[in-house]
């Protein structure tokens, strides 16, 4: 029964959690998996609103991948990561997620790479975010990924991959917004053989402060769980309140 009443209580967080447009846990292929890192959300109404080539499809392809985007993340302690997310604008519908974390990335050099992988079948999930911007709807592609990192700067890609799609992807740009953890601004990097860039610094492609992408962990000990979601149903109430 307690298991059960801890399940149940997750349950309405995540419902909370949709409903206000932060997703903070989320269930792939049986596995809770909860936000470490977040850079933030896609605004359309910025003016500066923007995505830029995240893909592996019928139009844009490579090995492993067409275009990919790299966010930084900031650890500052051990990090069991079990998920990594990237929101795009999109057309696709996946058949896999092709992912890789790396250390050291700079202007022209792809650093160190410490782990890469892909998720499929079951191990990797679209969903909407209910955004959407230039004509293409936003999706959030969140796959599992089990990497131990300790204090450090990170560089993460999320690729969707659909090789017989006939559709683009873009991995949505943020300012911020609603933004979890701690990244470098302005330190996010390209690299594509297709369009010919070498781990450029996107803004060199626009205006790219930051990707909306994510890292995610296993979730809590039961009593941590517990103890968070007194706190987050808390914080649902007087976010409740303000609204009406």
């Amino acid at each position: 029964m307690r298991k059960f009443a801890v399940l149940s209580l997750f349950a309405m967080l995540f419902a909370t959690e949709f409903a206000y447009g932060i997703v903070i846990c989320t269930t792939v292929n049986g596995q809770i998996i909860c936000v470490e890192s977040y850079a933030g959300d896609f605004d359309p109404n910025n003016p500066d609103a923007n995505g830029l080539s995240n893909e592996n499809d019928g139009i844009v392809g490579g090995n492993p991948y067409g275009a990919a985007t790299y966010q930084n993340f900031v650890t500052t302690g051990s990090v069991a990561v079990a998920g990594l997310s990237t929101n795009n604008l999109s057309q696709l519908t996946p058949t896999a997620l092709y992912w890789e974390i790396r250390s050291g990335v700079s202007e022209g050099n792809g650093g160190t790479l410490l782990a890469s992988g892909s998720a499929t079948g079951n191990n990797f999930l679209q969903t909407p975010t209910g955004r959407s911007g230039f004509g293409y709807t936003e999706y959030t592609d969140v796959g599992l990924a089990s990497v131990n990192l300790t204090a450090g700067t990170y560089w993460e890609a999320v690729v969707p991959v659909c090789t017989t799609c006939a559709g683009r992807s873009f991995n949505s740009n943020t300012f911020g917004l609603n933004q979890v953890g701690t990244n470098i601004p302005n330190q996010q990097f390209f690299n594509s053989s297709f369009f010919g860039a070498n781990f450029t610094n996107a803004n060199n492609e626009g205006v790219f402060q930051a990707f909306s992408s994510g890292v995610w962990t296993e979730v809590p000990e039961p009593s941590s769980m517990i103890m968070l979601g007194t706190g987050l149903l808390a914080a649902a109430g007087v976010v409740r309140r303000r609204l009406f």
